[in-house]
């Protein structure tokens, strides 16, 4: 009776684990899988396809790597004195961006990517390299045009600068390090319109002071020079040229040249192989302020008007205060510079002048940038300078650490260039001044070359000046 009931207990937990009652044994439990999933359901398809990554389809076949070579003079050493040679010259290697804006072959990039170089090269995205010609060069705007010879190549597509969005995704497409990375594809960078309108006066991956710049966290690094920055439409929005940062990498602050000035420049160097620098007459001043930040809103006070220039013949008028120039509000002098970057030769622009407490509107007709006035040698023996050091740095309160001082101006060159004794020679067009030996070559080389700028500290401030020297 004992063992019967035992074997009907155990029949009875059997049936409630679900084995089968004509079974001595339960079945085996099947192994453990790992469940698949499609691969490619519309789902999750159309979600790794987003805005960015079409833009980045549409212009990444036209981001060309750009590859030069320039020749160094190497610094004679102990050992070629001992054997009697003399020193030789070091080729460096330089890589940088570009994209082609015509299917027979222009390429935009930066001015300082090609400066100085003896050839020029230009890489497609499957690593097919042209030999490239510089069609043209424009120091001041930091851009270049080359042409190689080819056809049916695929082109960016350029939008506009104007009107863009503060927090709007953009895209950096370039070729940072070169051919380090170990193939000729793009590299891809996104973020958003930081900032527009930005004035860089330091401190950038390119030399110089900058104006009016699209500011963006995208990173931007070396090699990324000259490439385009896109929107999330495709459209090319502007220049990749420079980064701010204390310590010689990014940081997140890129600075883009928008790209409506860079088509305008472009347009110029394809057509006179130089570009014809915009000019109505006008000097600008600083507000009054002895700081930057006191300068920022008070508009470009008028300091002179030269006698017969188009500004004269509208009737402008030293202590007027320039506050727009066609749809472009003049904060302070920077403004005005970028206004000027804008312009081109031989349309006219509507200005808002303030002369006391009223405002007044006036046409102005601009011209070309007309020749200062003075010969080579002239202009040299008038202009004394004086290198920058640390005791006159502090002595006279200056803010940059290096630079030429105008010790003695004579007042026929002081007119044309506008500068004064106590100025501070800091660049002349993109090349920024150590000392008054390198200020008088910079000057030298550039005499008979076109249009200069040459920026200056005065007062704690950055001031800029255009002339020519035939």
């Amino acid at each position: 009776m004992r063992l019967a009931s035992v074997a009907l207990l155990l029949g009875a937990l059997g049936a409630c684990e679900g084995a089968s009652p004509s079974t001595s044994t339960a079945q085996t439990p099947p192994a453990a899988q790992i469940p698949t999933v499609d691969p490619s359901p519309a789902g999750v398809a159309a979600s790794r396809r987003t805005a960015i990554t079409e833009a980045v389809e549409r212009v990444s076949p036209a981001v060309v790597t750009v590859q030069t070579e320039r020749v160094e003079r190497t610094a004679q050493s102990p050992f070629d004195v001992f054997f009697g040679t003399r020193s030789g010259a070091m080729v460096r290697p330089g890589v940088g961006s570009g994209f082609i804006v015509r299917e027979d072959g222009i390429v935009v990039t930066n001015a300082h990517v090609v400066a100085g170089a003896r050839s020029v090269n230009v890489a497609m995205r499957d690593g097919t390299t042209y030999p490239a010609t510089v069609v043209g060069e424009d120091e001041l705007n930091d851009l270049a045009v080359l042409r190689i010879d080819a056809k049916g190549l695929p082109t960016a597509p350029l939008g506009s600068s104007r009107g863009m969005l503060i927090g709007e995704w953009v895209v950096a497409i370039g070729n940072p390090y070169g051919f380090l990375l170990g193939n000729s594809e793009p590299s891809v960078t996104a973020g958003v319109v930081s900032g527009v309108g930005r004035n860089l006066t330091g401190r950038g991956d390119g030399p110089g002071v900058y104006v009016d710049m699209i500011q963006t966290d995208a990173s931007i690094n070396p090699g990324n020079s000259g490439g385009p920055l896109i929107n999330a439409s495709g459209e090319v929005v502007g220049v990749n040229s420079s980064i701010y940062t204390p310590s010689g990498g990014s940081i997140g602050l890129g600075f883009a040249i928008p790209i409506d000035r860079a088509r305008r420049v472009a347009e110029d160097l394809l057509a006179h192989g130089s570009v014809r620098r915009p000019w109505i007459g006008v000097k600008v001043q600083q507000s009054g302020a002895s700081a930057a930040r006191g300068s920022l809103n008070s508009g470009a006070i008028i300091e002179s008007v030269v006698p017969s220039s188009p500004a004269a013949d509208a009737g402008l008028r030293a202590g007027d205060v320039i506050v727009q120039s066609r749809d472009r509000q003049i904060r302070n002098p920077y403004d005005w510079e970028a206004e000027l970057l804008e312009l081109r030769v031989g349309e006219t622009a509507d200005l808002t002048l303030r002369r006391g407490s009223t405002d007044r509107r006036v046409t102005v007709r601009v011209r070309d940038l007309p020749e200062v006035g003075a010969e080579r040698v002239a202009v040299l023996r008038e202009l004394e300078l004086i290198s920058l050091t640390p005791a006159i740095r502090a002595e006279r309160g200056l803010r940059s650490e290096q630079g030429a001082l105008v010790a003695q101006v004579t007042e026929r060159v002081s007119a044309d260039l506008g500068i004064r004794a106590g100025d501070l020679i800091i660049q002349v067009n993109r090349t920024p001044v150590t000392d008054a030996q390198q200020a008088a070559r910079v000057l030298e080389y550039y005499i008979g070359r076109g249009p200069i700028r040459m920026f200056f500290e005065r007062n704690g401030t950055v001031y800029s000046t255009d002339f020519r020297i035939r």
